[in-house]
């Protein structure tokens, strides 16, 4: 599924939940639940955020953006990590005065089975967000899909403390569980944020995507060296724009080597990039043989 449905599946599923979380609240009276579906407006607004960058990001390069607008997704990623945070404020806002002055709540049991069937549906369309995300390269998505995820976390942690306190008599475990919740969706919101930063900062591909363009590499100069058209690749360099993955380097060939030679050598490379990444953009400086800087990726 394209970032684009699977974002509007979100937005359309957000607003079911909220539904279904508000109508637990009106059946209960539960301060508990009723915080857990204020909670719900942060999705519906988050996914909403999302679609609108994963658009914008899906815009082709123009004279203003020659490298296009894949870095939009990660404006919205950080907002939705702002709002994590937020709602795990909101979340120790409503359990702070039941901590103090614990209250029993009455008429529980079909409120709680309403908000056990919104979590699950909460569950499942969090995952599978996810998933999706990470199988067509989208921040926005992951992001929104963890944000469910974390909304997940919420609700169940509301609904052991209510119903365990509706069990045992000891209402204070209602705010005590809702603040354990809290303080791991601030690690949720954390996680997320400091991600997103990583790529607006143009952070470096992770360790493996790294080794696998490396030994991408080194397999298609072990063929160009033992024809004699490479001697070398160093300054590598690698970025993350969204869904883009940037890969740079210099090339080093034998000073006789003709442009047309060269081109074909750097179609070659570039090629094999291609084959072992989605979505990659090679850019390749190619150097004369005294250029060699005897390190990286040598050959002979």
């Amino acid at each position: 599924m394209t970032p684009v449905r699977a974002l509007s599946l979100s937005l359309a599923v957000a607003g079911v939940v909220f539904a279904l979380k508000w109508l637990a609240y009106t059946i209960t009276g539960s301060v508990a639940l009723y915080s857990d579906a204020l909670e719900s407006i942060v999705n519906i607004v988050a996914a909403g955020t999302a679609l609108v960058a994963v658009l914008v990001s899906r815009r082709p390069a123009d004279s203003n953006h020659p490298f296009g607008h894949t870095k939009a997704e990660y404006f919205s990623a950080v907002l939705e990590g702002v709002l994590i945070v937020l709602a795990a404020l909101a979340i120790v806002r409503e359990a702070w005065p039941k901590l103090l002055m614990p209250q029993p709540v009455e008429s529980l049991g079909t409120g709680l089975l309403v908000s056990l069937g919104a979590s699950g549906i909460n569950a499942a369309l969090g995952w599978f967000l996810v998933s999706s995300g990470r199988k067509a390269r989208s921040p926005a998505v992951v992001a929104d899909g963890r944000h469910i995820l974390a909304d997940v976390l919420t609700s169940v942690g509301v609904l052991l403390g209510v119903g365990l306190a509706w069990l045992s008599g000891w209402w204070v475990l209602d705010p005590l569980l809702a603040m354990a919740v809290a303080i791991n969706i601030l690690w949720v919101g954390w996680r997320l944020v400091r991600d997103s930063v990583g790529g607006l900062m143009d952070e470096s591909v992770s360790e493996l995507e790294l080794r696998n363009i490396r030994n991408a590499l080194h397999e298609a100069l072990e063929g160009l060296a033992a024809e004699g058209k490479v001697l070398e690749i160093h300054d590598l360099r690698t970025r993350r724009a969204g869904p883009r993955t940037f890969v740079e380097f210099h090339l080093v060939v034998p000073g006789q080597t003709t442009v047309e030679q060269a081109h074909q050598i750097c179609d070659r490379l570039e090629g094999t990039l291609q084959t072992s990444l989605d979505g990659v953009t090679t850019t390749i400086h190619v150097e004369p043989d005294h250029k060699a800087k005897h390190t990286t990726f040598r050959i002979g």
